[in-house]
């Protein structure tokens, strides 16, 4: 035996001792951080175990098994005490004390901790050297790995039992049959159609075709592909999004892309029809290039237009394409060509009557409304950059001339003051960013606001533009004139805007049959009214929040909360957060017992504020999904935190542009010139880059609307595309995107952050079949009929915010 093999344990075990001293000490380091902030001890106390463990090994003392043995054991049980077995934060807390544990059983470590080993070998030489023929080793005794043997076990059974456990998911079955209030088709479409982003301006998101159903949905395949050719380019700002839900009508899908081009495509086999290019000016410094839809108009013969003309025969079908440069387009739907009496030879200019007026500051983003007579047309404003930026005023035009007939500016006190030659719309009023939502019948239009900018400081909101932030708003679609409004959040400092379609429907409730309205909030809350009166239908009591806003601002003292809701249960705590280490885990704890945070609706703050739910919502632009015969909605909520901290006015932070460009993103430092701050915004992400809040973060969820219950929710999506490897771990993940469903009683979904479109059982929620996905799913799906046959499809694209993989995909899927 050489020398250097009889020192190979030796040097493995000093080796081992000095790591193991290294992790104790940055775990110990760590942990009296966050316990001098208030957290827990146990990361303290386990950092000195390891630590002591390392230097027993460097000593070469069998203690240190003894010792680590107790560092694991105290884990497992201190891991089961604070969150239970779910198996995803357990493996944050052991996913490197458990692997440490089963190297110090390896024959390395354990020889080299026998006391006799050194002498029993040095022995042994003597003896081979003297030629001893018999010459044996010395007896070796082995170090007392019984404990540490003991905690392994008891380590690999807590996480098989996390494995096999369901945490934050609710199993239940909704079982109403087709009872509901026959659903009435107010668009005139027939049920092989989809006329409107969200089918009918009613924003359901439903199909009643039944073709597929959950005993065959797992047959679905790619019937045809249609690619745009538009996969952006480096001019492009981040937020350059594919969020197209296409239209059909008759056997014609029109659909856009991220720069407003517009594709007319065979249903049948996703071939190109026609195309127009707008010829879209953009810039990088531009927040937003999206395009989600388009919306479609039918002109029967003899129709009149607002001032009671006869309509030219021009353009009888036709559609309105928005343009993020501040224009709104009219095309033949059958042609391509321009509607030339439409605006200015098919064009309206949006800016028109604005006061602020460069390009990218006022952006329409999502279909406008059409009735027969009326276009109401609302658009995105940029977010945080200052107090001097466009308007959000909502018009209603003549669908036929583009003439204005009526102007409602939310942020004037005259709320239908038209433009003229001494009165532009109101800069900063709060806007509509999102399609609003159409009832014929009543006349109303339903718009979801937004809240004036800057969204993060409220200081010098005036009490005009205060009245319908964060609120939704039902106007009289001839005359433009309010009749009511519901305001869900109050001086809204959060970002906490209503972002999705309202969907109307009809409920069977024990007074009768009631015009009701489903109102998504990023907070979370479902509100639930009377479309007709704005009357609660499910209370949503006002709540004590927390106070102490930064100074110059003030804090409203309740917020309604809907008794119908996804907000979480409770506050996050320290045992919230999550990391792919223990080591990451530990710095999102420290991370987060130094920002400020009582709960919802906590100020934003110097010190820096954890908004949850955050900026991003738990409800976005994909809305919820209907079902009235069933009496149900399906839903696809989001639970992100994000990080809100205020930046005073300095050399780093000027009061005013100084020939500064807007970022082109709606997060990091955004300047708000203006105000007395700027402010830092992101998601609350641990060192390397991962949620600091403890898995799920997706889930679809089903509502029973005769119980206003939430009876399944249920984790959606894996991190296959996000992790180093590509395995499908059923994490549930954010969404960008909204659901289908159908009459068949299957829905859709393709907006998680791994690439794939999902089918799902609208009883119970359990997922029917998926299939892969070229690019980032980000996007609404529809779903139509031709030629007898039911189509579900999707864009999938990508999101330059969410970082999902571009693409310029049009995916149709049917049965085989």
């Amino acid at each position: 035996m050489s020398t250097s093999t009889s020192r190979r344990p030796h040097k493995v075990l000093l080796f081992t001792g000095l790591l193991y001293s290294l992790a104790g000490l940055a775990l110990a380091g760590g942990g009296l951080w966050l316990a001098s902030l208030g957290g827990s001890l146990f990361y303290l106390i386990a950092g000195l175990g390891i630590l002591l463990t390392g230097v027993l090994l460097v000593a070469r003392r069998s203690e240190a098994l003894w010792v680590y043995a107790a560092v694991l054991i105290g884990t497992m049980a201190w891991s089961i005490w604070e969150i239970g077995f779910d198996w995803w934060p357990l493996a944050a807390r052991g996913d490197v004390i458990f692997p440490l544990g089963l190297w110090l059983l390896t024959p390395w470590i354990r020889r080299g901790l026998d006391p006799e080993y050194g002498r029993g070998f040095h022995r042994n030489l003597k003896r081979a050297s003297a030629g001893g023929a018999s010459a044996r080793p010395a007896p070796v005794r082995r170090a007392g790995a019984g404990p540490l043997w003991i905690g392994v076990a008891a380590g690999v059974v807590v996480l098989l039992v996390g494995l096999v456990t369901t945490h934050n998911d609710l199993a239940g079955v909704i079982d109403n049959g087709t009872t509901g209030p026959a659903p009435q088709d107010y668009a005139g479409q027939p049920d092989e159609d989809w006329h409107a982003y969200g089918r009918t301006q009613f924003g359901t998101r439903f199909s009643p075709l039944s073709q597929i159903t959950p005993a065959n949905a797992n047959q679905l395949k790619v019937a045809w592909v249609f690619r745009t050719g538009d996969v952006g380019s480096d001019q492009d700002p981040k937020e350059t999004t594919f969020e197209v839900t296409p239209i059909k009508v008759r056997d014609t899908l029109y659909l856009c892309s991220q720069h407003q081009k517009l594709f007319a495509v065979d249903a049948r086999n996703g071939t190109l029809r026609w195309s127009y290019d707008p010829k879209l000016y953009r810039n990088p410094t531009f927040q937003h290039l999206t395009c989600r839809g388009v919306s479609y108009s039918d002109t029967p013969a003899g129709s009149l237009d607002t001032e009671g003309k006869p309509v030219p025969a021009e353009c009888p079908h036709a559609i309105f394409l928005p343009v993020n440069d501040g224009r709104m387009v009219k095309l033949d739907a059958d042609t391509g060509k321009l509607c030339e009496g439409f605006g200015d030879h098919g064009t309206l200019g949006l800016i028109d009557g604005m006061g602020e007026r460069t390009p990218g500051y006022y952006e329409p983003t999502s279909p406008p409304v059409v009735s027969d007579q009326i276009l109401v047309v609302a658009g995105a404003v940029i977010d945080n950059y200052s107090t001097h930026e466009p308007s959000g005023v909502v018009r209603g035009f003549d669908i036929h001339t583009g003439r204005l007939v009526w102007a409602w500016d939310a942020g004037n006190p005259d709320e239908n003051e038209m433009p003229s030659a001494t009165h532009h719309y109101t800069n900063n009023s709060p806007n509509s960013w999102m399609t609003a939502s159409y009832d014929a019948k009543l006349g109303l239009v339903y718009l979801p606001m937004g809240v004036q900018t800057p969204d993060i400081w409220g200081g010098n909101r005036t009490p005009a533009s205060e009245r319908y932030s964060s609120a939704l708003v039902a106007l009289d679609i001839k005359t433009g004139h309010r009749v009511w409004s519901y305001q869900t959040v109050h001086h809204d400092l959060w970002d906490m805007d209503l972002p999705s379609q309202p969907t109307l429907v009809d409920l069977n409730r024990p007074e009768g049959v009631v015009p009701a309205i489903l109102v998504p909030a990023k907070t979370g809350n479902l509100f639930v009214l009377n479309r007709q009166t704005g009357a609660l239908i499910v209370p949503a009591p006002e709540t004590a929040v927390p106070g102490g806003a930064a100074p110059g601002d003030h804090v409203s003292p309740t917020q309604p909360f809907s008794e119908l809701s996804f907000r979480p249960k409770r506050n996050l705590v320290g045992a919230d957060m999550w990391g792919a280490t223990i080591y990451d885990q530990l710095a999102c704890r420290i991370m987060f017992h130094r920002l400020r945070y009582e709960g919802p609706f906590t100020p934003p703050s110097l010190q820096g504020t954890l908004v949850f739910p955050g900026n991003l919502g738990m409800f976005e632009w994909g809305g919820v999904a209907v079902d009235q015969a069933r009496q149900l909605v399906i839903a696809n909520p989001m639970a992100i935190p994000f990080v809100s901290t205020l930046i005073p006015r300095g050399p780093d932070n000027p009061a005013a542009p100084n020939n500064a460009h807007p970022s082109g993103s709606e997060v990091g430092v955004q300047p708000m010139y203006g105000s007395p701050f700027g402010v830092n915004l992101h998601p609350f992400l641990s060192p390397i880059g991962l949620p600091c809040k403890r898995p799920p973060w997706g889930y679809m969820a089903g509502i029973d609307l005769k119980t206003m219950k939430i009876v399944w929710q249920h984790r959606n999506g894996t991190i296959r595309d996000e992790a180093p490897l590509p395995i499908p771990i059923k994490m549930g993940v954010p969404m960008l995107g909204g659901p289908l469903t159908t009459a068949g009683g299957v829905a859709f979904l393709t907006g998680t952050l791994d690439y794939y479109i999902r089918a799902y059982d609208v009883r119970d929620g359990h997922q029917l079949w998926q299939d892969r996905l070229p690019a980032g799913g980000q996007s609404t799906p529809m779903s139509y009929a031709v030629d007898g046959k039911q189509f579900v499809v999707t864009a999938a694209g990508g999101h330059g915010s969410f970082g999902t993989k571009r693409g310029d995909y049009v995916i149709a899927y049917t049965l085989q």
